[in-house]
């Protein structure tokens, strides 16, 4: 176990000894408040795009259903004629940067999310740490009314007019401890300043989501294969919370799966994927992005790998509200 890993199951767990880390999260915590404070003072310059700038992000680490979100407002925007585009860091990408994403992008120089965004929405998408230089790029190529910030909700460097941020109820806040006491990037009460969405099975806000779950699909193998929840899996995962993932596992009938966790962003090698028995994979659509590229290199590989498709549906309070919201920075809807 990496000690990333490590830390991560002790967040998890809540456990006591993350008290040793209090001196970190509070020196963690003045230099973020600083930072915001030289931010809103105008000592730092942050940057104004020309066209309305909506933020998605969290104030923990690791997943909270980020991803599967904004892919489906991405969709939902488009449907209702809003031309939107969308920008990220592009964490785990090589670059150079920036680096406009398309379809034939590869994981390793723009990151694994943003291959996996484009490939599901064919939305027009520029990565890198440089939001400023994402947004002149991407504007430069298309015509849009709205940009989506992938995550960057602690970049104060770039201005935004909306944000979102997803709170996770099945992990909630943890011990409510900031880094790397525990995994909170900013104190709870952020979430009294931006438009929160629950994502929750039984959900107590209005404005809630969860994640439906299809039915497994064969990424490696052209055969005509049935998905058969009784048999002996792998699960090989590569995500910040692969807690949700066992969850879902167990959701579609699967009981019987040993788990093999990765960092998240994980650089995958074809070791990853060497078992001593015949037993399939079960993974993530985030890490078959990841897997497709190395299944390529690897043509011999036979190993079934079957991927668990996700879709976020958010409650009709959450429509209702963005609709508003886009009304009143003057963008019009269809």
């Amino acid at each position: 176990m990496s000690v990333a890993q490590f830390i991560q199951d002790a967040w998890n767990k809540q456990a006591k000894w993350l008290i040793v880390f209090r001196p970190l999260s509070l020196l963690y915590r003045s230099i973020s408040l600083l930072n915001h404070k030289l931010y809103q003072a105008g000592v730092k310059s942050s940057y104004t795009a020309p066209i309305p700038v909506m933020v998605i992000g969290n104030i923990t680490v690791g997943g909270s259903g980020k991803t599967p979100l904004l892919i489906h407002l991405v969709a939902y925007l488009e449907s209702i004629g809003v031309r939107v585009g969308v920008i990220s860091r592009g964490y785990g990408g090589k670059g150079p940067f920036p680096a406009y994403v398309d379809i034939n992008s590869e994981p390793n120089d723009v990151g694994d999310e943003p291959c996996l965004i484009v490939q599901s929405t064919g939305v027009p998408m520029v990565v890198g740490a440089n939001r400023q230089k994402n947004i002149e790029l991407l504007l430069a190529k298309h015509n849009l009314d709205l940009i989506i910030s992938d995550d960057g909700l602690q970049h104060y460097a770039l201005n935004r007019q909306l944000e979102w941020i997803v709170l996770d109820n099945n992990r909630g806040l943890g011990n409510e401890k900031i880094l790397p006491e525990g995994y909170l990037r900013e104190p709870k009460s952020r979430l009294n300043t931006a438009t929160v969405i629950e994502h929750a099975a039984q959900p107590k806000s209005d404005l809630n989501m969860h994640l439906e779950v299809s039915i497994p699909y064969l990424l490696n193998m052209d055969k005509d294969v049935f998905f058969d929840p009784m048999l002996d899996y792998y699960a090989v995962v590569g995500i910040g919370y692969p807690q949700r993932f066992y969850k879902t596992l167990q959701s579609l009938g699967v009981n019987q799966f040993q788990c093999h966790e990765f960092p998240d962003h994980h650089d995958y090698e074809i070791q990853d994927l060497q078992f001593e028995d015949a037993n399939p994979i079960i993974t993530t659509e985030k890490d078959a992005v990841k897997l497709l590229p190395l299944l390529k290199k690897y043509p011999d590989f036979k190993r079934e790998i079957w991927v668990v498709p996700v879709e976020a549906v958010l409650s009709q309070p959450c429509y209702t509200l963005l609709n508003n919201q886009l009304k009143k920075l003057g963008i019009q809807i269809h």
